[in-house]
């Protein structure tokens, strides 16, 4: 494989991403309340919020919110350039390159803003925990005044699951819930940060009036991540398309719920359109908690004619493991706006592993029903 980072436009193109992006904007969701709408995503190269802009670019194609306009907010001309390649023509999109830590204006009006940007991979945590925490910090500053001198109508903020910190209980961790988190343990640049970008959220909302709503997603997988992401989900895919076996950098014992991103998708969606000012809600799929060793079996055994197998090793240089070793989401409050998750983990795998052997040019696991 030659390049970690999938061609957007081969991404656009494959009919089973085409299908999800049906299946989001069939959600019985106000559309129509972004007619005429300029929306901001900041942070739009990421695997989260770039899939948030190609829902909107296809919903303005379909004529479903005449007048949007999509503003994608990125660091790298080039990866903005190569993961938008499908849509460079689109008359909703505008392209603008900049570091939401650095100061930048924005011309014309802005009335939602989507504020993703961030380094969310664990590999960053311990050789750039600056670079980690300033987008949540001094970016989320920079972008809620932004919306305020905007007059924009609502902000949504990608908060993460990680702000919950060492919870002690085997229950789904609802959103009052909060464990331990050692403010000076160098792997607290990510939550400490998505922590004080939260509290700038309410703090903006009480002193100027300033709609913020607040998504944490837990464990989220699907066509666009980047494979070299350095998460586990990330890993076990690419080594499944490369016909490798999969290693693992733990035992293996550590729960996660893994969703997948278009049901990840209509929940931003879900929140943007629905959800309820100041309030924060998590967004994954409880139904899908699964051990990190388990999933490593389950991927391999998508495909027995390899004789895959799983194994441990040292964790790689720079990696700073979690101390959590159960992580599963309560979705109750995103459940009463009206939203489900709908995809379980051979479902979601499979159609992920198949889109990216078919980018990649490798065998099809034909899994992806």
């Amino acid at each position: 494989m030659p390049d970690a980072l999938p061609d957007g436009a081969a991404l656009a193109r494959h009919p089973l991403w085409r299908e999800d992006l049906s299946s989001i904007l069939a959600a019985d969701l106000p559309w129509d309340a972004l007619a005429g709408r300029t929306i901001l995503v900041a942070g739009a190269n990421g695997f989260l919020p770039a899939a948030m802009v190609e829902t909107l670019l296809a919903l303005s194609s379909r004529g479903a919110a005449p007048g949007m306009k999509v503003v994608a907010l990125a660091r790298s001309r080039e990866n903005a350039l190569r993961r938008f390649a499908a849509y460079l023509g689109h008359p909703a999109l505008s392209l603008r390159i900049a570091d939401v830590c650095e100061p930048f204006d924005l011309d014309g009006p802005v009335d939602m803003v989507v504020h993703a940007a961030s380094q969310a991979s664990p590999r960053f945590y311990g050789v750039d925990p600056v670079g980690t925490a300033l987008p949540n910090v001094v970016g989320s500053w920079r972008l809620l005044d932004l919306a305020v001198r905007k007059g924009a109508s609502r902000f949504l903020y990608f908060s993460s699951s990680e702000i919950y910190g060492a919870v002690e209980s085997r229950d789904p961790i609802g959103e009052s819930a909060f464990g331990a988190l050692d403010p000076a343990a160098l792997r607290a640049c990510y939550a400490e940060s998505k922590r004080m970008g939260e509290t700038l959220c309410v703090a903006y909302g009480a002193q100027y009036g300033l709609d913020c709503v607040i998504a944490r997603p837990f464990h989220t997988y699907g066509p666009g991540m980047r494979l070299d992401d350095g998460r586990v989900f990330a890993d076990f895919v690419r080594d499944i398309v490369e016909g490798r076996d999969i290693v693992l950098n733990s035992d293996g014992a550590a729960e996660r719920a893994f969703c997948y991103l278009a049901d990840a998708v209509e929940a931003f969606f879900t929140l943007l359109l629905k959800g309820e000012k100041g309030r924060a809600y998590n967004v994954g799929n409880p139904e899908a908690l699964i051990s990190i060793r388990d999933l490593a079996t389950t991927l391999t055994a998508l495909d027995p004619a390899r004789k895959l197998t799983t194994q441990c090793a040292r964790p790689q240089e720079g990696y700073l493991a979690s101390r959590v070793s159960r992580s599963a989401p309560d979705v109750a409050l995103l459940e009463k706006l009206g939203w489900r998750p709908r995809t379980g983990i051979l479902a979601g795998f499979g159609r992920t592993i198949d889109i990216y052997r078919d980018i990649f040019n490798a065998p099809s696991l034909g899994a992806s029903a």
